[in-house]
């Protein structure tokens, strides 16, 4: 038997209390509920499942990849309501790194098993400037795979995109606010909440 050897992890502070979090949370607008986002999901496995039933597959069932830790809760709830046989995988690729603005895309795990000659899902929490959901769009295309479908549940409506950038399926637009809830998170908190809020202006 190989022994596992824990990985060293890299503990970073909070920048923020929980204390501050929750008032956050207290002074937040409601932008979706639960209900709203039920909705967007049932619209949004539809879509993929045509787009799907479309694709040739070699065989091969599709890839549902999951954009970490972003697309964890999206993922969750979407993959009960596809109905057509499906692999599952994951990406960490992140920009943000528990804060509020984007940096440079790190890459910290990539998919375990091979995705050439695959179709692919990636499924994502926001399109917003559009950089990592073209970086990685582009990795799995240089890794060789036939098709890949994005599908976020929010993309936020501003002039600050990506050349170029666009998702094939959005469940929910949103306003230029800072959200969070249903996978998002306001600086490493908030991403178990069902409903989207948007960060006060006050």
């Amino acid at each position: 038997m190989i022994a596992l050897l824990p990985l060293p992890i890299e503990i970073k502070p909070m920048s923020v209390t929980l204390e501050q979090a929750q008032q956050v949370l207290d002074n937040a607008d409601l932008i979706y509920s639960a209900d709203d986002i039920s909705i967007a999901l049932d619209k949004l496995a539809s879509d993929l499942s045509a787009a799907v039933a479309a694709q040739l597959f070699n065989d091969k069932p599709v890839i549902v990849i999951s954009i970490m830790n972003g697309g964890l809760v999206l993922s969750g709830h979407l993959l009960t309501r596809l109905q057509f046989p499906l692999q599952v995988d994951f990406i960490h690729a992140t920009r943000y790194r528990n804060q509020t603005s984007g940096g440079e895309l790190e890459w910290k795990v990539e998919p375990h098993q091979s995705i050439k000659n695959r179709t692919l899902i990636i499924l994502d929490d926001i399109l917003d400037e559009g950089y990592t959901l073209d970086a990685i769009k582009q990795y799995c295309y240089d890794k060789g795979a036939a098709n890949v479908i994005s599908a976020v549940l929010v993309e936020k409506k501003h002039e600050r995109r990506k050349a170029d950038v666009d998702c094939d399926f959005v469940g929910l637009p949103v306003e230029d606010r800072y959200v969070f809830g249903f996978g998002m998170d306001y600086k490493g908190y908030h991403r178990n909440l069902n409903g989207i809020y948007a960060v006060s202006d006050d």
